[in-house]
């Protein structure tokens, strides 16, 4: 089964809280979803494999480490996991990123797929699902589905917060998959939203209603 990480750094943690509060703007939300990506990215990599390499610097040669094992891909699920993506280049700017675009039909909650592009080599990248919310867990369980259909073997899934239901769902059709959340909240409320929550990730990162 897939492992489920809770991060309580408290950088990470100080910023979810004004990420949160409805009365936090835009801007601001913007910038502390990229934020709390990039924190949470750094250690989501923490055990990357790495490599042995000799350098020469101003003063003499040296051995050092780099990056080795397979290279990353990033796949923001449309459209609010694309405000987690520039925090998350900020750190890999090498990353190839990938685009399935799902919206929840407002009747049934399910994931409708309407749109989606990827690197022609997923199967040979460690690939990062984003999200800001795992709420039911549909949209999750179908973009991981998508990628899976095409050859991706190595997937991981990113949000801000999570509410148990969409956590519990996503391990049962995905059990090879880790989840990193930023917060488990306390449930789904009767219209699909995470509550506490933090509100339509959405809108608020494009300002729409």
């Amino acid at each position: 089964m897939g492992k489920v990480y809770v991060f309580d750094h408290p950088l990470i943690q100080h910023k979810i809280t004004y990420i949160r509060d409805k009365n936090t703007g835009t801007k601001a939300f913007r910038e502390l979803v990229d934020e709390v990506s990039a924190l949470m990215m750094f250690e989501i990599t923490r055990e990357l494999p790495v490599e042995e390499v000799e350098v020469e610097t101003p003063v003499a040669k040296a051995k050092s480490n780099v990056l080795a094992g397979k290279k990353m891909g990033i796949i923001p699920i449309l459209r609010a996991g694309l405000g987690m993506v520039d925090g998350i280049v900020d750190l890999i700017p090498a990353a190839k990123i990938g685009h399935v675009g799902l919206y929840r039909d407002p009747e049934t909650l399910k994931p409708v797929e309407y749109y989606i592009k990827l690197p022609s080599d997923i199967h040979d990248r460690e690939l990062i699902v984003t999200d800001p919310m795992l709420a039911t867990g549909g949209s999750a369980i179908a973009a991981i589905d998508s990628l899976k259909k095409r050859g991706a073997t190595h997937i991981r899934l990113m949000c801000l917060v999570a509410a148990p239901e969409g956590v519990e769902l996503v391990q049962e059709a995905h059990p090879d998959i880790d989840i990193y959340v930023a917060g488990l909240d306390e449930k789904l409320n009767d219209k699909g939203y995470i509550v506490p929550g933090l509100g339509d990730a959405g809108d608020r990162l494009f300002g729409t209603k």
